[in-house]
């Protein structure tokens, strides 16, 4: 039986801890005694580690304990967690236990089965606040729109991946990018598993406004250079708007239409160096953006599987007559 890592990341989540642990022994229970699990305590300013520590003492899976020197955010937690696992499979669970853990038996399963390389819980409904679900409808409305199409209208907070795909995903060295988004981004075989999100029990979010807000920025700049591409589109809409006006405004002035005196030059320059300074905006944004796409050093391609003589191999190493076989884009550990 091959051992499955859970990677859970903490903040401010002392609250909910003691049963955090409980439902890791039953996924433990119910997985055949295969689960180790990472705890990723992200510089948490409560009692978390303290917590941890007493309650792990007697547990019945293989876990870690790691804390972070700060509070460096989701995604570098779940990213470290993901790089210390030891298992073949991979998923990630959130502290304040609002996703059902029948999911993540789900995602084990499901990755196990070896259909997919990557399986995502979207929230078909939620028992949020009316404003919070508001929020979050408005938020990802935008994402699928703006962002990336091909998004579940709930969204995604967890998700659970193969070892070849968490060993792709490891090597994306990003900072203030969009852990979702790069999911999506790197492809492979996918497949979504709807669930109702849970009423919160435990503790207070931490996910703020300005957090989601700081998110969405992070996940537009990122992944999309749609901002850029309407500067564009409005210099040369404004490009040939200002040269109509001012055919209209010369034809006006000859025919006497305009009598001020200097009013067509300004009107003219006005118009004309407005629409000149969007559409060059525009052009120099989109060099800036191909020279930021460069500096994320995003491979040109990731390779799911090779197929050589009857042996499917990818991310990892495969030994053939007593040689060692690689991929162009071999990640080994």
């Amino acid at each position: 039986m091959s051992l499955n890592s859970l990677i859970i990341p903490i903040y401010k989540n002392e609250s909910s801890l003691g049963k955090v642990i409980e439902v890791c022994a039953w996924i433990h229970q119910r997985l055949n005694q295969s689960l180790e699990v990472v705890f990723v305590v992200d510089g948490s300013p409560d009692e978390s580690i303290k917590i941890l520590k007493k309650h792990t003492e007697s547990v019945c899976f293989q876990y870690q304990i790691v804390e972070l020197s700060r509070n460096f955010g989701s995604f570098a937690a779940i990213k470290k967690g993901l790089e210390l696992a030891r298992g073949e499979n991979f998923a990630v669970m959130a502290a304040d236990l609002q996703e059902p853990p029948e999911i993540i038996l789900e995602f084990f399963g499901e990755l196990q089965a070896g259909d997919s390389d990557v399986v995502l819980g979207s929230r078909e409904s939620r028992k949020d606040p009316l404003i919070s679900r508001l929020f979050s409808e408005v938020f990802w409305l935008v994402y699928r729109k703006m962002i990336q199409p091909e998004m579940p209208k709930g969204g995604v907070d967890i998700f659970g991946c193969n070892k070849i795909f968490r060993n792709y995903l490891i090597q994306l060295n990003e900072s203030h990018s969009s852990l979702v988004g790069l999911i999506f981004w790197m492809g492979f075989k996918r497949k979504i598993i709807p669930y109702c999100r849970k009423e919160r029990g435990h503790g207070k979010s931490a996910w703020t406004v300005r957090k989601k807000i700081r998110y969405m920025l992070d996940s537009i700049f990122s992944f999309t250079d749609l901002p850029i591409q309407f500067l564009m589109a409005f210099g040369f809409l404004g490009s040939g708007v200002s040269f109509l006006l001012g055919v209209l405004i010369v034809v006006s002035k000859m025919t006497g239409a305009i009598s001020v005196p200097g009013y067509a030059a300004t009107a003219l320059i006005i118009l004309f160096f407005a629409s000149l300074n969007s559409l060059g905006l525009g052009i120099i944004g989109i060099y800036v953006w191909r020279a930021f796409e460069n500096t994320k050093q995003r491979p040109l391609s990731l390779v799911s599987r090779n197929f050589n003589d009857g042996l499917t191999f990818a991310g990892m190493e495969v030994f053939k007559n007593d040689k060692t076989i690689y991929t162009s884009n071999s990640i080994s550990r």
